[in-house]
């Protein structure tokens, strides 16, 4: 709440929480979005253009700007804590431009800042986000927005994954070029890789793209990921990738492998990184597209979903003291199959009291899947350089995944289950290449990317 003396100013010059007005004070002039205060009644806060807010004591004159912003929004179109107004979600989009689909599922790049808690909260309408990169329209025909849920992607199970993939199957079949998926960042790659293995013949580009940053602050990334992401779109890059930032500066952003990215750093702009790859290109906002790896290229043919699943997997961590009964406690909960993030080249306890070894072998004799990616992140499995890797890989029957990331595997495992619970079927399809998720060479330049 303001101060008795700002809010009489204020009812005297007719203006309300979100209106734009000009704070004339210290013979400097301050022009923005009147935002409402919860600290100090006497600093008038302003929402800048550039995204930011300031705070001002107040010794100056409040009136209503008579300046449009600088996407010369009209003088009667209205803010409202950080939301547009519905006439400014009246969206165009030029029909000659080729299209495209988005399918927006929550996440920051559909948030913004609650100004009354000051958390981030989601936004009411995906058209929202797209009202700030109007550059949009000069790429891309948005033909369709669907919203077929809102959710943070740390709550997100393999039923949403099946819905998107749905969405993006009959988008893609009905002519789209390209459809851009807007999801949270946390589980993106997870995403990233349930779609790589459920979408079918893939003949087009399904670009996912996130934010690190709500869409309503000056440093958000939201807008150029989206651009990027549209232009990846047109490219012939028919693979399922996540179209992100590439550095910490608005330059260009890396479109990674669906199945060979992960998040790296829990705020930067630049967290997704390719792993054990380079990217498939690097994306300019600009629509210059410098491509760095191989790819499967666009076609004509239509796409097909593949979305049986098993949910009852499970990851299980291996590190010093590690307890092999956590096995034995999901096995009697009923799980089916389990992905051991090991230590190195592909280690778990295997001699004295935490030993896994036997229980693992117990196991795998009742026919249930332990496969296994290494937890350094890089690198691959070696299952023949020590003797207590023999043990796990030789004597107790686990896979050895190579260089295949803990995430993929986790999802290409539960996708593998839900067609087959044959041990050796659920082997040879584990060990088969479906959509770049193993690399056959490791390359030094692909090292911390």
């Amino acid at each position: 709440m303001y101060s008795k003396k700002i809010e009489s100013i204020l009812k005297r010059n007719k203006i309300k929480i979100g209106d734009r007005i000009l704070l004339k004070q210290d013979k400097k002039h301050f022009e923005g979005l009147l935002m409402p205060q919860y600290g100090d009644p006497d600093t008038i806060v302003l929402k800048l253009d550039n995204g930011y807010n300031i705070g001002l004591k107040f010794s100056g004159t409040i009136t209503k700007s008579k300046h449009s912003t600088p996407r010369e929004v009209k003088k009667e179109e209205k803010y409202e804590l950080g939301r547009v107004s519905k006439d400014l979600l009246k969206l165009k989009f030029d029909p000659k431009k080729p299209p495209i689909s988005i399918i927006s599922t929550g996440g920051t790049i559909s948030s913004r800042i609650d100004y009354k808690t000051g958390a981030v909260t989601g936004l009411e309408d995906p058209r929202e986000f797209l009202h700030n990169v109007p550059e949009l329209s000069k790429i891309v025909n948005v033909r369709r927005l669907d919203k077929p849920f809102t959710k943070m992607s740390e709550d997100m199970d393999h039923k949403d994954w099946i819905k998107i993939a749905e969405n993006v199957a009959r988008n893609l079949n009905a002519g789209d070029k390209g459809v851009i998926v807007t999801h949270g960042t946390d589980a993106l790659h997870f995403t990233a890789a349930a779609l790589s293995f459920f979408l079918k013949n893939l003949s087009k580009p399904v670009v996912l793209v996130g934010a690190q940053r709500s869409t309503d602050r000056g440093s958000s990334d939201a807008g150029m990921n989206l651009l990027c992401a549209a232009h990846a779109c047109l490219s012939d890059i028919a693979e399922v990738g996540i179209c992100m930032h590439g550095s910490i500066n608005d330059d260009y952003c890396l479109f990674n492998r669906g199945t060979k990215v992960r998040k790296m750093d829990t705020q930067r702009r630049d967290a997704f990184r390719p792993i054990n790859e380079k990217p498939l290109a690097l994306v300019f906002p600009n629509g210059k597209i410098i491509k760095e790896n191989t790819y499967k290229k666009r076609t004509d043919k239509k796409v097909e979903l593949d979305t049986k699943f098993e949910p009852r997997v499970a990851i299980i961590k291996s590190h010093p003291m590690a307890d092999p009964s956590v096995i034995d406690y999901y096995v009697s909960k009923g799980y089916r199959g389990f992905v051991l993030e090991t230590m190195g080249l592909g280690h778990v306890p295997t001699n004295g009291k935490y030993s896994w070894i036997a229980t693992i072998k117990k196991h795998v004799k009742k026919g249930i899947p332990f496969v296994s990616a290494t937890g350094t992140i890089y690198g691959r499995i070696n299952p023949n350089v020590y003797s207590n890797l023999r043990k796990l890989y030789q004597e107790s029957g686990a896979i050895s995944l190579g260089d295949m990331t803990v995430e993929t595997a986790f999802v290409k495992l539960g996708w593998i289950l839900g067609h087959t619970k044959d041990f050796d079927k659920v082997k040879e399809m584990m060990l088969t290449n479906y959509a770049g998720e193993m690399t056959s060479r490791t390359l030094p330049e692909t090292f911390l990317y």
